[in-house]
């Protein structure tokens, strides 16, 4: 491995030109190849979509662009888009930029976009189910138990990471209560969101029932007022506990998101949280211009690291596990057909929710570069630091360069951190709930006649809490422990889903060839880095170092991941590649094509 002095920048490369050059690379492909897309698949703006078809009031429930889009935003920008460029920079600032911007543009929003199209013309339902369709069921059950699995890696991360945001010490010493105030009040500040979020729900209803006009600038004034109170309330009220107490409320309220109505908690704590996290980008994004911080990263710094604790990390795959929210992140598809698919009410709004939702998450990354890149001392990631403190940290100091006070810029930035992962454990729970029950049920299934077990295992109570516990046993042992296996396997679902719609566009006469290089890319990968993820934890297990609850539990979900991986694989490569019928959609409405096609 070459040193670090042998990398170095002859000169320093402003932060400006780097967010310059991501900006209008990321708004052509807005435009361009999601317009591309949109025409070669065809969107038609006429056609019935199943929001409106099967609207329940639950999970199929129609609504705007906007509310849709908020809901899309706040539930793929989890964790991942700050954490993952900020690990990744250590090789670089130019690898993680360039994977940032070309995963974005090619892999991860034509994965988004397409896994909403596929869905939305087919009634809504999920990835699991239209691989059924025109896979087969023994697709679609491996799929979902590959699901399943995995939802249960993104509860133990995320809710490890979100306990770890709220820890503060209850302590009788001002100094120790100061030191914890900003986790404390964003604590607090999340609690009161919940009740705030149905507040809002029936804020809404009332609006749209006795407003004709403005509606949607009327609903963003009252969001704006509803947090300012939140804030407002929570810096007053600061609530004092440690993460492992936070972990069970978090359980608590995934359980409620799991099995409330969409409408109800969800929708409305999305569009509150996409305010924040909006004003979060643009404020990173002024805070840049006003001080125009440099990238004090070395531009390359080998195809080979070694970390702190001595282990070598290669280029390949680590950096393409490592991002994978800001590039391509196999848990946006199951947002995608999971639940904002139930909630469009036009087609042309799939391009807005479904490519534009992941450029402004692609721009988040690109501002994590930028934070630490500034933060970075003789051309090294700061140590000591975590990637959320980071990242807290340089975003703040941006912000405070513009004469806001630290302390309200501190609870702010700890507040939408904490958002960032608290918004895909929503989704991912009620998604991780769905997909048990579509383990045991399909279209077919007469519920009057089904049996005590089948009526148990489909019942969304049940379902629920068979996803959260074995996910909260993960967390156990912290998100650091469980990353580099939720990276692996989120890549590995991001593989997989661009496979079955490519299936899906062949089998409809679409034009499905762009999916192919990021398909087959990401399969080399994925079951390399899943490899290797197997192979370090059986040696810690071999070699008595490590713990079976964390690193046994991990090997154990790592070997299944491989095993159903290649089956999905093989199953949906022999589909693709082989003699495909023509298959019909399910509404002769949607049978619209671009004529470009």
């Amino acid at each position: 491995m070459k040193g670090v002095s042998e990398y170095s920048d002859e000169k320093i490369m402003n932060s400006i030109v780097i967010l310059l050059i991501a900006g209008v690379c990321l708004l052509l492909g807005y435009v361009c190849y999601g317009g591309f897309l949109a025409k070669k698949w065809g969107i038609d703006p006429q056609a019935k979509t199943p929001a409106l078809k099967l609207e329940d009031d639950a999970d199929y429930v129609p609504s705007s662009k906007f509310t849709v889009f908020s809901h899309q935003f706040s539930s793929i920008a989890g964790a991942g888009p700050v954490q993952g460029p900020i690990l990744a920079a250590a090789f670089g600032w130019v690898p993680v930029l360039l994977w940032l911007l070309i995963g974005g543009i090619f892999f991860g929003a034509v994965q988004d976009f397409g896994a909403l199209y596929a869905s939305v013309k087919n009634d809504g339902k999920s990835i699991g189910l239209i691989i059924e369709k025109y896979i087969g069921k023994t697709g679609r059950r491996l799929f979902l138990l590959f699901c399943w699995l995995f939802t249960l890696l993104v509860i133990a991360a995320f809710t490890s990471m979100v306990a770890g945001t709220f820890n503060a010490v209850p302590s009788k010493d001002p100094a120790v209560l100061k030191k914890g105030f900003g986790a404390a009040s964003a604590a607090s500040i999340s609690i009161l969101f919940v009740f705030v979020a149905m507040f809002m729900a029936f804020a809404e209803k009332f609006i749209k029932s006795h407003v004709s006009k403005n509606t949607e600038l009327i609903k963003f004034i009252v969001a704006a007022v509803v947090l300012v109170v939140t804030f407002a309330i929570g810096m007053k009220l600061p609530i004092y506990m440690v993460g492992k107490h936070w972990n069970l409320i978090i359980l608590a309220y995934l359980f409620l998101a799991s099995i409330l109505p969409m409408w109800l908690l969800m929708q409305p704590r999305d569009y509150l949280t996409t305010i924040l996290l909006v004003l979060m980008i643009l404020g990173s994004v002024v805070g840049v211009l006003f001080v125009h911080p440099s990238m004090n990263l070395n531009a390359f710094n080998g195809f080979s690291i070694k970390g702190a604790n001595g282990e070598i990390s290669y280029l390949f795959p680590t950096l393409f596990v490592t991002i994978a929210c800001g590039a391509v992140s196999g848990f946006h598809s199951l947002v995608s057909s999971g639940t904002s698919s139930k909630t469009i009410s036009n087609e042309k709004d799939m391009k807005f929710v479904g490519y534009g939702a992941m450029v402004l998450e692609t721009l988040l990354g690109v501002i994590s570069l930028i934070v630490v890149g500034a933060l970075s001392k003789g051309h090294a990631v700061p140590s000591g630091l975590t990637p959320f403190q980071i990242f807290s940290l340089g975003v703040g100091t941006f912000i405070t360069k513009l004469g806001l006070p630290k302390i309200y810029v501190t609870v702010f930035m700890t507040m939408c951190l904490s958002s960032l992962a608290l918004t895909s454990l929503d989704s991912v729970a009620r998604i991780g709930r769905m997909s048990f029950q579509e383990l045991f049920i399909d279209d077919t299934t007469d519920r009057s006649q089904m049996p005590f077990w089948q009526k148990l295992f489909t019942n969304q109570y049940f379902a629920t809490i068979v996803t959260l516990i074995p996910g909260y046993l993960l967390c156990l042992g912290g998100y650091q422990n469980i990353w580099p296996l939720f990276g692996a396997a989120n890549q590995m679902l991001a593989a997989l889903v661009l496979i079955g719609i490519a299936v899906f566009l062949k089998a409809t006469k679409r034009k499905g060839v762009m999916l192919y290089a990021p398909m087959f890319f990401m399969l080399c990968v994925t079951f390399t880095a899943i490899i290797l993820n197997v192979q370090k934890n059986l040696t810690l297990l071999l070699s008595h170092k490590g713990i079976f609850l964390v690193n046994g539990l991990q090997l154990i979900v790592a070997v299944f991941l491989i095993v159903l991986g290649v089956m999905v694989t093989i199953t949906c490569i022999k589909k693709l590649f082989g003699k495909t019928e023509s298959v019909e959609e399910e509404d002769s409405v949607n049978n619209y094509v671009n004529s470009a096609n």
